[in-house]
């Protein structure tokens, strides 16, 4: 699995998830274009590894909340650095402890905005971009086993993560006679800073690794090598699937 010679664009690539996928895509043979919306620090050492591997990187600053930052976004990328051929929607936001009936509604409407409609803000320009090159060209969305798992104290969380399901569904209907592929991956529990509350408290993660049949976490490089099989030649007949990565966390769920 290779990607010479080709242009991805990979959302919060500043830590975990998105900074090893942007390692091994350059590895791989892709450019990269790699944003972050805070850490700055962590973004700049990013785009350290993706040099060292011999490839460019792009850096960008970018809510992917705000639709007029992403379309301004694209429009660099266009001038700056080319068309893409691959889009990695990676960026989401974590929540945790936080009941349905004391939630507020700015929480709620952040976590569905960054999560869910961030992933579709990205696509429709890159969908543009690629229907404007005659199509082709992969999309890969970054979900979470929480698309098929209840989500108590955090539904905000399962609903972004199930709804990203279904625009990946709809989306690999929609463009398949163009033949973009739409595909997400589901990652169990990582081991990344959104994670690290739970590896900071002993009692928590035994408690989370006794619902893992592999009673292990996952690490950030194994999701993305299978972001990478999506980003692709090797996934060429495969869109509209879910490709969940998790110790066979979600077999086991409600099983013992």
């Amino acid at each position: 699995m290779t990607l010479t010679d080709t242009r991805a664009l990979i959302t919060g690539a500043d830590s975990g998830i998105g900074q090893a996928t942007a390692e091994l895509f350059a590895r791989e043979g892709a450019d990269v274009a790699i944003t972050y919306h805070t850490d700055e620090a962590g973004i700049r050492e990013t785009a350290a590894r993706v040099e060292a591997a011999g490839r460019r990187a792009l850096v960008l600053q970018l809510d992917v909340g705000d639709p007029a930052a992403v379309n301004a976004a694209f429009d660099r990328i266009g001038s700056e650095f080319g068309t893409l051929d691959v889009l990695v929607a990676n960026a989401g936001q974590a929540m945790s402890g936080v009941p349905v009936a004391e939630m507020d509604d700015a929480l709620l409407e952040r976590i569905l905005r960054v999560n869910l409609m961030g992933p579709l803000f990205c696509a429709r320009p890159f969908i543009k971009m690629r229907k404007a090159q005659g199509g082709n060209g992969k999309i890969v969305f970054v979900s979470s086993v929480a698309q098929h798992l209840p989500t108590p104290e955090s539904a905000p969380y399962g609903m972004s993560k199930a709804g990203l399901g279904s625009l990946c569904r709809s989306l690999s209907r929609e463009l398949a006679e163009d033949r973009i592929n739409v595909n997400s991956v589901a990652p169990g529990l990582i081991e990344t800073p959104m994670t690290a509350d739970r590896f900071e408290n002993p009692e928590v993660l035994d408690q989370s690794l006794e619902r893992i049949p592999f009673h292990r976490a996952g690490q950030p490089e194994e999701i993305a090598r299978a972001i990478l099989y999506l980003a692709s030649d090797a996934s060429a007949y495969v869109t509209g699937h879910t490709l969940v990565v998790d110790g066979g966390l979600t077999m086991q769920w409600g099983g013992a």
